[in-house]
């Protein structure tokens, strides 16, 4: 099949949770989809996907894979190892371009393509990231249950994520790594809760096989621990959303509304890239959603077209 001469009902650009199961639940619709994906995935440095049901603890390469082999099932389903490069047209007529030179052309469009981090900013942060380093406490903080922690954040989102990593163990220190943007109310709370807020800048993070020993502050003071959660920098996996005049947050993040939809007509775009929920399952549901509103759309409109 020549895909470049054929006109695919959906391109969804990102083969991550959210992009696969949007490609599944349209396959089932028999739509034609193209499902473009790079194969750089934000999670690659992750061992193990959790609070997924019935894949809990799966390796997110595993869970792909699987994903893939189901919903090559439905033959309206196409995969394109590549990258898009750019996007343009209007609802109905869009064309996508590809890193290898491919073009496409879709009715509608969904970007499912995720954040991406921006270099970490600490020494020795990167050799632990995915093994004892982590960014959510709902994926990896019950197998740091009761060990000490240190939490790298500052500010309103660091007293709010102590308050929630409490839960999993009340052995941790708030490393603000410069100073802590606390109010004096959030301080006095933290101490009542016997939580060790040190402000000194972090000199840097030792570890041995990607297993955090402690952290090191420009003060000399060392923090032994088994694990770390910190607060990560992320870009957006896409600027073509942007680019073709989608709103956007401060943050990169795609508006949408609750069935994925984006502020540009036949546009839409679902799982981390639309939300700050970044885990697996609710990527997958928003996809499931986006693709049931796609799928939607696209009916009606052949309903009015043969009416």
């Amino acid at each position: 099949m020549n895909m470049e001469n054929q006109t695919f009902d959906v391109v969804i650009i990102g083969g991550g949770p959210a992009g696969l199961n949007a490609a599944l639940v349209l396959g089932r619709a028999r739509k034609a989809v193209l499902v473009i994906d790079e194969g750089k995935p934000r999670n690659r440095v992750t061992h193990e996907a959790h609070g997924f049901l019935t894949r809990d603890g799966i390796q997110p390469g595993e869970l792909r894979r699987i994903a893939r082999e189901q919903i090559t099932v439905y033959p309206s389903v196409i995969f394109a190892d590549d990258k898009v490069v750019s996007a343009e047209g209007a609802d109905g007529h869009f064309q996508i371009s590809t890193a290898s030179s491919q073009t496409y052309h879709s009715r509608k469009l969904l970007f499912t393509a995720g954040m991406k981090d921006r270099p970490l900013p600490v020494k020795g942060l990167a050799e632990v990231y995915g093994t004892s380093a982590f960014v959510c406490p709902y994926c990896d903080g019950w197998e740091l249950r009761d060990q000490r922690l240190v939490v790298i954040n500052k500010g309103t989102e660091a007293f709010h994520f102590a308050q929630l990593i409490s839960g999993w163990t009340k052995r941790f220190t708030l490393c603000t790594n410069g100073p802590d943007e606390l109010s004096d109310e959030q301080r006095q709370e933290l101490l009542a809760h016997q939580v060790q807020v040190l402000d000194s800048p972090i000199k840097g993070i030792e570890s041995v096989n990607g297993q955090v020993r402690q952290v090191v502050l420009e003060d000399g003071t060392t923090v032994p621990c088994e694990g770390i959660f910190f607060k990560p920098d992320l870009a957006a996996g896409s600027d073509l959303p942007k680019t073709l005049g989608c709103e956007v947050t401060e943050t990169d993040m795609v508006v949408v509304d609750e069935f994925g939809k984006t502020t540009v007509p036949g546009v839409y775009s679902a799982g981390d890239a639309a939300s700050r929920a970044h885990q697996a399952i609710m990527a997958a549901s928003a996809g499931a959603f986006a693709a049931a509103a796609l799928n939607n759309e696209l009916n009606m409109e052949a309903w009015r077209q043969h009416g």
